[in-house]
């Protein structure tokens, strides 16, 4: 029985490899609307809900680099308003007047339903697209109606529940892992982390950069000279216009300033 659990799993993650493309693009779009200053929303039912609350949890806190938090909200964690929408509405409407309250234009709603046929997910999802937030599902196996009323869906061929969740947690893990590369690298090297404390770091193969967001400062290192700048008193300190500069060695090594502690492992 657990081989043929391990085997069930082994195969659908087999199957599951082509929608890499569609979680990366999604990912690289979903760091757009979180650095700009957007939400993302999630919701789903049982297994599917504690699903969305890992999602939002990784991207408030951290998946594995170290950034800046992201505002992310799980649907079913308010049990005041959950009940009492329940109460006044009806189940269907539990997710979507959430939806309606919490959701702005350009937002992401992810709808997580391992069978695609939850009422009240699907509601979410149409509630969404009346608020001008993009609706995105994670389910099992296609065609279903709930990745038929999303923008886009990402679907799990496979034959158990337990399966399509399994599969779902990596689905989750590789958004998280897409979003960081966009948030905290790029293929030409450069490397840019959000430290804890809200200030940023940026490296790249031909120069770099630091900056300090708490108190206003930033300092500033180039390949061609350096720059330090601070806010506080109004004073300025530049490289000269003659070509002359200050760097930290004779050899041109340069220095990046106010960085963040060593990514951790995410638990």
């Amino acid at each position: 029985m657990i081989d043929s659990h391990l085997t069930a799993l082994e195969e659908a993650l087999r199957r599951f490899q082509a929608q890499t493309p569609r979680l990366e693009s999604w990912g690289r779009r979903l760091a757009t609307v979180l650095e700009d200053g957007g939400r993302l929303l999630a919701c789903g039912n049982g297994g599917s809900a504690e699903q969305a609350q890992h999602l939002t949890a990784e991207l408030v806190g951290r998946y594995q680099t170290e950034r800046r938090p992201f505002a992310a909200i799980p649907l079913h964690t308010d049990i005041s308003a959950l009940t009492a929408i329940g109460n006044d509405y009806g189940h269907e409407e539990m997710f979507a007047r959430q939806v309606r309250a919490h959701g702005r234009p350009g937002d992401v709603l992810i709808c997580l339903s391992t069978s695609g046929s939850s009422r009240n997910v699907i509601a979410a999802a149409r509630a969404a697209a009346e608020v001008g937030v993009r609706a995105w599902a994670l389910t099992g196996p296609g065609p279903n109606p709930l990745a038929g009323v999303c923008a886009e869906a990402v679907t799990v061929e496979a034959p158990s529940t337990a399966t399509v969740q399994e599969v779902h947690l990596a689905a989750i893990h590789m958004l998280c892992a897409a979003i960081d590369a966009v948030v905290c690298g790029t293929a030409d090297g450069t490397v840019r982390c959000a430290t804890g404390d809200g200030s940023t770091a940026h490296r790249a193969g031909d120069g770099a950069r630091a900056r300090g967001t708490g108190d206003g400062a930033m300092r500033r290192d180039t390949a061609d000279g350096a720059m330090a700048h601070g806010t506080g008193d109004g004073s300025t300190a530049h490289g000269s216009t003659d070509g002359t500069s200050v760097r930290g060695a004779a050899d041109g090594a340069r220095r990046v300033l106010g960085l963040g502690r060593e990514a951790e492992e995410a638990v």
